[in-house]
């Protein structure tokens, strides 16, 4: 099918949970471009558990993924919100980040090799369970973040872990999002790489989620100015996990780094913990109109970040709400602003282009980037481009022309059309 599109210039769009939140997966209103679903090829092909190996088709939905694994007393330990819906090819394409990350690095970091489709209907075989293969290219890593550009990806070997069997999950009250940062260097201080997650939500956050769920309840009784949902891990029965992680969280209350903790002392607990944590997307959608930002900045910036591009956000919509949350332990905030009350959508929406350019040229100053996990897509190509190292960027060109000459494989998203 693919030679055949290529033969006729018919361009495809390939298409997993259509999940993603940046237009990559979906057609343009031309009529030209046909959508190739992935969601029927969602074999399991193979697991082994002794090479801690899976492996699976780009259709799999990745709840299904983690359900296949944990049947074999193993993990895979990528966790999203859309989890239930979306697909590991679309997981691969956008290289997804999640929950876990701190322990276990993004969706790139769980992969050993992969099937691909390319643009002359050839079939790059690289499903390999091998953790050292040092005979040229690692082709897969262009394909892993690439947004269905260069190849359709049909299968993927991925990486599995041993089942924890100790976790512990604390809310945390903070001051301010400095604390935070140091409170996750005292605890990788102490616990190493045993900190699997680490989110933070700054107080209207935590508020939208209560208002419009009110049958959740803030785990501690003062409503800091700021939240950390923290969560570590051990594999063995041997560790005293939790003294460890109270002993960590004591130091730091004693240091004034953090205000006050409360440590699950149940699975219900922390499940209700994550409940308030999972909820804030849908919280915005009930709320009403939002603008969403999906950067990332320097660990040691995430403050200076917030501190300079909520004032100026203010200057623009003096009553915006800045709902701000995300995975501090790889620097990715998502940072969201939902309209004041009272005001009108179209005011609103009128300043968006001034917000989004604040939000964008604050993260590019310190480092950062204007993408961390959800992609460019059809959105943020525009944005891509004025922050994007030119050099890079036509490089990324070569690479599309080398393997997609004719352009077939989702054209116009990533990169703009030339």
């Amino acid at each position: 099918m693919v030679r055949a599109c290529t033969e006729y210039g018919v361009r495809l769009i390939p298409q997993g949970g259509n999940t993603g939140l940046v237009g990559g997966s979906t057609p343009d209103d031309s009529g030209r471009e046909i959508v190739l679903s992935l969601k029927r090829m969602n074999r399991i092909r193979n697991i082994s558990p002794f090479d801690n190996t899976m492996t699976v088709e780009a259709g799999c939905i990745l709840q299904s993924v983690q359900e296949a694994a944990a049947a074999q007393n193993r993990l895979f330990p990528l966790t999203l919100g859309s989890e239930g819906s979306a697909t590991i090819g679309g997981n691969l394409s956008t290289n997804a980040g999640g929950d876990q990350v701190v322990r276990y690095g993004n969706t790139r970091e769980q992969v050993l090799g992969l099937e691909v489709v390319l643009a002359d209907g050839g079939v790059l075989n690289g499903l390999s369970s091998l953790r050292k293969d040092n005979t040229g290219y690692d082709l897969k890593h262009l394909f892993i973040g690439g947004e269905g550009t260069l190849g359709i990806i049909t299968a993927a070997t991925l990486k599995l872990y041993p089942v924890p069997r100790q976790q512990a999950t604390a809310w945390v009250a903070l001051d301010g999002p400095d604390k935070a940062v140091s409170l996750l260097a005292g605890l990788s201080e102490a616990l190493g790489d045993r900190v699997t997650a680490f989110e933070i939500m700054a107080r209207e956050t935590v508020d939208l989620v209560l208002a419009h769920f009110p049958q959740m309840r803030e785990p501690l009784p003062v409503a800091a100015p700021w939240v950390v949902l923290a969560e570590v891990s051990e594999t063995s029965q041997r560790v005293p996990l939790r003294e460890e992680f109270e002993s960590a969280l004591a130091d730091s209350l004693e240091a004034g780094c953090i205000l006050d903790v409360a440590l699950a002392t149940s699975g219900q607990q922390a499940r209700a913990m994550w409940n308030i944590r999972s909820h804030i997307p849908e919280a915005q959608r009930k709320d009403g109109p939002s603008l969403k930002h999906d950067i990332s900045v320097p660990i040691s910036r995430i403050s200076e970040f917030v501190e300079t591009v909520v004032p100026r956000l203010h200057s623009i919509v003096p009553a915006i709400r800045c709902i701000t949350f995300g995975h501090v332990g790889d620097g990715n905030l998502h940072f969201n602003q939902s309209k004041p009350k009272g005001m009108e959508n179209e005011a609103f929406f009128a300043a968006a282009a001034s917000i989004h350019d604040v939000v964008h040229e604050t993260a590019a100053a310190i480092g950062g980037s204007i993408s961390a996990e959800h992609g460019i897509g059809r959105q943020k190509q525009d944005i891509l481009l004025r922050y994007k190292d030119p050099v890079a960027i036509q490089t990324m060109y070569r690479i599309k022309h080398a393997l997609d000459p004719n352009n077939v494989f989702n054209p116009g998203r990533l990169l703009p059309l030339r």
